[in-house]
């Protein structure tokens, strides 16, 4: 029978330590629930009474299967488990679990916290059997373990036996500077079981630092740990934590772990892992990485025709797994490096039908080289590249028509009664006969200048006639800007990514040796684009 492996997630807690990170009570509710759809076991939730969030949320906790589990360290030197502060207030916030952190590294005892090596291990028996006589299920964070193992194994294995001894449930071992090799840390793992403390009570808990993190949980897994602790995306102090979003696939799909382990998480779950790991990026505001294994946008892409015409024909010529697999996407992108292979891929799937041997095949292939020439990418940009090849198909349908646009910046008193810089735009357009002028600012609800083509962007969507309804929920969420030839003939690429509220989200390119018609060109696409999808009876749209 296959052996269970636990799941722990410290996004919360672990993850809420990346630079530049910082969770509202609601976004931390809203990751909770995502993680216990999932199929997580423990979600830690964080240090109840180190910051006012961490503590709301216990209070505002959500219901959920997985055990909630909140952090905090293990007592102080001079006080009893019962009389200290700190560690009440972890014990307050109700959670069925606790993860205690300690010291197990002889050097951190006697250098960080000042005291002697007995009474470090007494200290950790005394906080771990407190937490046990309240009920709750108690975790030994085993913190700097692999270094404290190197440096003094007799004292780290020592402060191991405490924790078990007291009660505790899970005994974690931490690589907590990172640096821990793969090979050593399954070696260290078989030692410590040899040692009497059984892998079905040891987790396995690893940093990124040397970017082995992943590789170095499932080096803790081959040598017995039962439990892996990790964050959505990877998220995590100084480079990160182990990456749970690419812990799980592995688990679930890769041989000899899918064989001999199951987890919280079913193959039904796991084709959400894309969209939970997308949301949390969603949450930060931030562009998901593409590289990312299994979820990225570029997971399963192909840009080579060579490996586009094997896909074609069996998609494992060039993929580990089956990206629907992950709730991921086969992406066929579009290149100067593209054959007619890609192209009949990338045409299908956006809904455009050519018959075998059309000429227009060669033109649209030869009109991306050429772009792609001048400084445009459409391997990034694939909603403009479907744009491009309707117009050499004579598919695209004439919405509107730009007659004019004039973009002006100047730094005046604004309309919030204070000098500032003001973008002011002014589109005129050609709606079904008609013409139609809009001027916007831009302002966002603070007052500051967002731009020129926030301006554009805001002037265009204004009046567009019968399509206004359509483009109400689309919106700019990246911009992105490259300079692709230098001195006085530099040419400025554009890339935007537009979403709706359909959950779509598409990315259009402009070209220019000005910035703003770049812009405005790569906004122009993106209206279109969705237009495309949208309009009723058009025969434009791609299949969903």
């Amino acid at each position: 029978m296959p052996e269970r492996l636990y799941l722990y997630d410290t996004t919360l807690r672990d993850g809420q330590q990346t630079q530049g990170v910082q969770f509202s009570v609601a976004e931390k509710v809203k990751i909770a629930k995502a993680l216990d759809r999932l199929g997580i076991d423990h979600i830690e939730g964080g240090w109840p009474g180190a910051n006012p969030t961490d503590s709301a949320f216990f209070e505002e906790a959500p219901e959920t299967r997985a055990t909630l589990t909140a952090f905090g360290m293990t007592k102080r030197a001079g006080r009893s488990a019962e009389n200290d502060d700190v560690l009440a207030g972890v014990l307050n916030a109700r959670t069925p679990a606790v993860c205690l952190v300690g010291k197990t590294h002889d050097f951190h005892v006697e250098t960080a916290l000042g005291i002697a090596l007995d009474e470090n291990v007494e200290n950790i028996r005394a906080s771990v059997a407190h937490c046990v006589a309240q009920g709750r299920e108690a975790l030994f964070d085993a913190e700097h373990f692999f270094d404290g193992y190197l440096a003094n194994p007799g004292y780290a294995l020592d402060c191991l036996r405490a924790a078990r001894d007291a009660g505790a449930r899970w005994i974690v071992l931490c690589d907590t500077n990172g640096g821990t090799m793969p090979t050593e840390i399954g070696r260290i793992v078989s030692e410590v079981i040899a040692a009497g403390l059984p892998g079905d009570r040891l987790g396995i808990h690893t940093h990124n630092d040397t970017e082995t993190a992943v590789a170095g949980a499932l080096a803790g897994v081959d040598a017995g740990a039962r439990q892996i602790q990790g964050t959505l995306n990877g998220l995590g102090e100084r480079c990160g934590n182990a990456n749970l979003v690419s812990i799980i696939p592995t688990l679930l799909l890769k041989e000899p772990y899918a064989s001999l382990y199951t987890t919280g998480v079913t193959h039904e779950g796991l084709k959400t892992i894309t969209q939970v790991s997308r949301m949390l990026d969603d949450v930060l505001n931030r562009v998901p990485l593409k590289q990312l294994a299994y979820v990225g946008a570029s997971a399963f892409a192909h840009k080579a025709g060579l490996h586009a015409s094997a896909i074609l024909k069996d998609p494992s010529t060039y993929e580990h797994v089956a990206p629907d697999a992950v709730g991921n996407e086969r992406f066929i992108p579009m290149s100067n490096q593209a054959g007619q292979s890609n192209l009949r891929r990338r045409l299908m799937e956006a809904g455009i039908e050519v018959a075998p041997g059309d000429p227009a095949l060669g033109r649209i292939l030869e009109t991306v080289k050429a772009r792609e020439a001048e400084g445009y990418a459409y391997d990034t940009a694939q909603a403009s590249f479907e744009m491009l090849a309707r117009a050499e198909l004579g598919q695209a349908a004439d919405f509107f028509e730009v007659k004019r646009y004039r973009v002006t910046v100047e730094r005046r008193k604004t309309k919030y009664d204070r000098m500032g810089t003001v973008s002011e735009a002014v589109v005129v357009v050609k709606v079904d006969g008609t013409k139609k002028l809009s001027v916007s600012e831009s302002f966002d609800e603070t007052g500051s200048d967002r731009g020129p083509l926030n301006a554009l962007s805001k002037a265009l969507a204004k009046d567009l006639g019968p399509y206004q309804e359509i483009i109400d929920d689309m919106r700019l969420v990246d911009f992105k800007v490259r300079i692709t030839q230098g001195g006085t003939e530099a040419v400025t690429r554009v890339i935007i990514d537009s979403a709706d509220g359909q959950g779509r989200r598409w990315s259009t390119v402009g070209v220019s040796a000005n910035i703003v018609d770049a812009s405005f060109e790569a906004l122009l696409d993106a209206v279109r684009w969705k237009l495309a999808r949208d309009v009723p009876d058009t025969g434009l749209r791609a299949a969903e």
